[in-house]
Parts: C-alpha cells; sequence; structure tokens
C-alpha cells in the first residue's frame, strides 16, 4: 500500500476544498509530478487532519477536494516547552529544531543570555524546517517557533506550569529525569511544563538566581556535560516520555 504524504494547509476550515500554500503546490507539481485524481493528507498544524484528493493542480497552484476531517489528538499530555540559547554553529540549533519537532513539542522558545555567542537568528528558516519536520514524522501540530528575546523576557512571561532550568554549577541540584521517572512510573497527572538550557557557556549565577527567583526549579541533566542542542533534545524526550499517552492515530 502507497504511503499517503502530508502537506500544510493553514486553512481547512471549508471541510469541502483546500487550497494549498504556493510552496506546497510547487513541491507537489515540481518535486513528487503528482497529478489530479492522487490521494494526499492535508493538516493545518493545530490538530486537524483531513483525506483529500487533489482536483486541480497548476505550476504554482494546487486545490484538493477532502473527503474526510477529523482532529487528531497529540501522543503527549500537558504542553511541552523548551527555552534554549541559539549554538554559535546555526546547523546544531537547526538540528535541534528539527528533532525536537518529530519527537514532539509545542514550543521551541529562542533566548539570549549574558554568554550566547549568537545575537541574531533566522526565524523563518527554523519555521520551515520544524514545518517540514512535523509533515516528515506525520504530525498535525505544528510548533511554535518565538522570536529571539531576552533570558529576562522568558523567566518574566507568565506560564501556567512546572519551569526548570538546567545547569552545571551544583551538582547536589535533582536531575530532571529523577524529576520526571517517579511521577511517570507512579503515574501522576502531568502539568505543562518548560525546561530552560543556556548557551555553551552555561546561564550566569545572576541569571540562574533571577530565575529561582521567579519560580524556577533548578535541575541537572546527570553526570554528562552535554552541548547546548543536546541537553535540549534530551529534555524534550524527558518531558515526551513522561508526557506521552496511549492515543492511536486515526487511520486515513
Amino acid at each position: 500500500m502507497k504511503e499517503l504524504r502530508y502537506f500544510y494547509c493553514p486553512d481547512l476550515s471549508n471541510g469541502v476544498h483546500a487550497t494549498l500554500p504556493q510552496e506546497e503546490a510547487e513541491h507537489i507539481q515540481r518535486v513528487l509530478r503528482l497529478n489530479t485524481g492522487d490521494s494526499v493528507v492535508l493538516t493545518d498544524g493545530c490538530g486537524h487532519v483531513a483525506q483529500a484528493t487533489i482536483s486541480e493542480i497548476g505550476k504554482k497552484q494546487c486545490t484538493c477536494q477532502i473527503q474526510a476531517i477529523h482532529d487528531e489528538a497529540r501522543h503527549w499530555k500537558g504542553s511541552i516547552h523548551i527555552a534554549v540559547a541559539p549554538t554559535k554553529n546555526i546547523d546544531r540549533i537547526e538540528w535541534l529544531a528539527e528533532k525536537a519537532t518529530e519527537i514532539g513539542c509545542d514550543a521551541i522558545h529562542l533566548i539570549e543570555c549574558r554568554f550566547s555567542e549568537r545575537k541574531h537568528i533566522n526565524k523563518e528558516r527554523l519555521e520551515r524546517i520544524v514545518l517540514s519536520a512535523m509533515k516528515q514524522s506525520h504530525k498535525s501540530f505544528l510548533p511554535e517557533i518565538t522570536a529571539l528575546h531576552s533570558f529576562r523576557q522568558l523567566v518574566d512571561s507568565p506560564f501556567n506550569g512546572q519551569r526548570y532550568i538546567a545547569h552545571c554549577y551544583n551538582d547536589s541540584d535533582i536531575s530532571l529525569a529523577k524529576k520526571y521517572l517517579p511521577s511517570l512510573l507512579e503515574g501522576a497527572p502531568c502539568q505543562d511544563c518548560l525546561v530552560a538550557i543556556g548557551p555553551e557557556g552555561d546561564f550566569s549565577i545572576d541569571e540562574i538566581e533571577y530565575a529561582i527567583c521567579h519560580g524556577f526549579q533548578p535541575v541537572s541533566l546527570g553526570d554528562s556535560r552535554l552541548r547546548t542542542e543536546t541537553a535540549a533534545l534530551f529534555s524534550v524526550m524527558l518531558m515526551n516520555l513522561n508526557h506521552s499517552q496511549d492515543s492511536q492515530k486515526r487511520p486515513l
């Protein structure tokens, strides 16, 4: 059986037909060379998934006829957020964005810290990367990518859930794994969660103290010294494990 491909369509509200964005239409026509009558799967990145067939296709436009549409549940409970200082090597943060999307998360917050080596980032490029990763991994929820903002802005922003800051200064802090795995085994209810990861030079002492004073819980990520992108992905994996649920995708 031929595997159906996922495509992004931000507006499925019509429920009868849908017009794909130009980039998606060009990919269908020029790269995949699909034709009218071919079956596709559409998602708006907000949990809605539609089974459809191509009804009209041109060089820059593609219209699909919707046969069925349904809401798809996340395979994780609550909301998973990771805040991370972009690395000097941009390839690493792009890799993180792709893999975090494949595993499953709701938002990636880009933060500038005292020891940050990168002060600028192409948000639009990251958004394209997570969009591609969402489709490739057959997910229907598109993670939010926030514009680069200061660490204090992150700390001062309201968040209805648990907030953690991972750092390397004190190995007596409880590890994130020990925080999560016992509650996982006990079947404790999950809360929305955010984990903050610093730059290559880690957070400054002042930043850690400021975060703790404003409700963040300090955690370690174990005995190994991890790169920024590795630490962030490890955190996403732990949160995803703790937030996973036994939901199955509805067959298309």
